[in-house]
């Protein structure tokens, strides 16, 4: 299922009430009635249960990042906002317009990343400023 688009997950809350979960299981209190309390499926309060009988709390604890690790980092992102600022007829483009063509080039140049026409369309589509024009001109189809 998931989250709604744009919507974050709140790791700490939800550790939080994994632990919540926890004591009151070390309490007694059925896994039923923890789901009840907390608001979550039985079947997960189960799964606690079961980590926290293998692993105890630390078994219960923050998991870390969710999804795929980004393909490029932060400083790789920050040299490609700043290429694309300066405009397509700096790095060498007949015309002022970027396409999608051409940010995948400019990608695969500055970073040595090879994106796909469908990743890198996956990538726009979930970003932040995917619908506004890009810095220094706008978009293109290919």
């Amino acid at each position: 299922m998931g989250n709604a688009a744009g919507v974050r997950r709140d790791f700490a809350g939800l550790e939080r009430r994994r632990m919540t979960a926890a004591k009151l299981l070390k309490q007694g209190v059925s896994q039923s009635e923890v789901a009840r309390r907390l608001g979550v499926h039985r079947q997960s309060v189960i799964r606690w249960a079961r980590q926290l009988a293998q692993s105890g709390r630390a078994g219960l604890k923050q998991a870390g990042r969710a999804g795929r690790k980004p393909k490029l980092s932060a400083s790789q992102l920050r040299k490609i906002e700043q290429a694309l600022k300066r405009g397509p007829e700096a790095l060498g483009y007949a015309s002022g317009l970027w396409t999608a063509g051409r940010v995948r080039e400019l990608i695969e140049d500055q970073c040595g990343c090879a994106i796909t026409k469908l990743t890198f369309g996956a990538s726009c589509a979930s970003s932040a400023g995917a619908a506004s024009d890009p810095p220094g001109g706008r978009w293109s189809v290919d």
